[in-house]
């Protein structure tokens, strides 16, 4: 990995640091020669703090260390993503984040999809959802919508209809969030499950 530290005046390189398991961008640092030599020789993300005009490993005092994954440079060679599983908060506020966000795992649209059900589960008397009148007849009847887009999903996976194929599937796959949180649980249950698995 070649990083030119020569493109600043002070030797400094942005470093952005972004969880390895969620992706959320926890904070931004900087990076010398020495920071760079010391992350990956301790594994502990370790930057030069210009406040204190020396090396500086995050979590020295708080012990929420940066656990470093990986660490690559850009195109331009002069600003690095370190991927990291951090121990606790990174944000000497106690946040997550240094931008005061939350540390979860997010699905982009089935997230955003997650919200959206969870919201029509919590408000079943809402006349106009679909969502909402399923909850309202009970775990049986979502458990059974799953079942029947299931076998809509086999019986198109005979054939050779791919966009048929596709919108079975895509009922399949919303009737099965709306019954995860029927039983109390999110995607993000279901991914744990496979990880442990892997």
């Amino acid at each position: 990995m070649t990083i030119d530290f020569t493109k600043s005046t002070d030797g400094l390189v942005p470093a952005i640091v972004q969880d390895a398991a969620t992706k959320t961008v926890l904070m931004l640092g900087y990076m010398n020669q020495e920071a760079v030599d010391k992350t990956n020789q301790t594994k502990k993300v370790t930057f030069y703090s210009r406040s204190k005009n020396r090396l500086w490993t995050k979590g020295e005092e708080s012990g929420n260390f940066l656990n470093l994954v990986d660490m690559k440079v850009d195109c331009d060679n002069d600003s690095l993503l370190v991927t990291v599983n951090p121990v606790g908060p990174t944000c000497h506020t106690g946040t997550d984040t240094c931008w005061k966000e939350e540390n979860t795992t997010n699905y982009g649209f089935l997230t955003a999809l997650e919200d959206i059900i969870t919201d029509r589960k919590e408000n079943p008397e809402n006349k106009d959802s679909y969502v909402a009148s399923l909850y309202r007849k009970g775990i049986n009847k979502v458990a059974q919508k799953v079942g029947e887009e299931a076998v809509e999903v086999v019986i198109e996976a005979k054939d050779s209809d791919d966009h048929l194929f596709k919108e079975e599937s895509a009922d399949l796959l919303f009737h099965y969030l709306i019954l995860l949180q029927a039983k109390g649980f999110k995607l993000n249950d279901i991914v744990t499950v496979l990880k442990n698995r892997h």
